[in-house]
């Protein structure tokens, strides 16, 4: 039972003491990206803007209490032409009304990889 037990204490330390082994000759040496991996990939740009709710205000300022010039619908495309903190400067392309909305209910989609 004592001769199992050292057994099986000395295959976790081992185990442990591996990716430190690893870890540190890795960081001896630069690590290299392989020659046949792509720079960028299709699925790492960052996707089109979206309204994630039903609708959102557009407002002439960016500011919760300016006037609201329009509504954004979610069906709607639209585009950003600048930020500020958490609002955007958009147009909608379905009215052409400019202001800005939250960026609490307009987000950017994310494409995502399965490599």
């Amino acid at each position: 039972m004592r001769s199992s037990r050292i057994a099986v204490s000395a295959a976790v330390l081992g185990a442990l003491t591996l990716p430190l082994l690893g870890a540190t000759s890795a960081s001896a040496t630069p690590a290299q990206a392989p020659a046949f991996a792509p720079t960028s990939r299709a699925c790492d740009r960052p996707g089109p803007w979206a309204v994630h709710t039903q609708a959102v205000t557009i407002r002439s300022q960016a500011s919760a209490k300016s006037t609201a010039v329009g509504v954004l619908y979610r069906s709607h495309t639209f585009t950003v032409h600048k930020t500020s903190g958490n609002w955007h400067y958009i147009t909608d392309k379905s009215t052409g009304v400019k202001g800005w909305v939250s960026g609490s209910y307009v987000y950017r989609d994310a494409y995502m990889c399965l490599d």
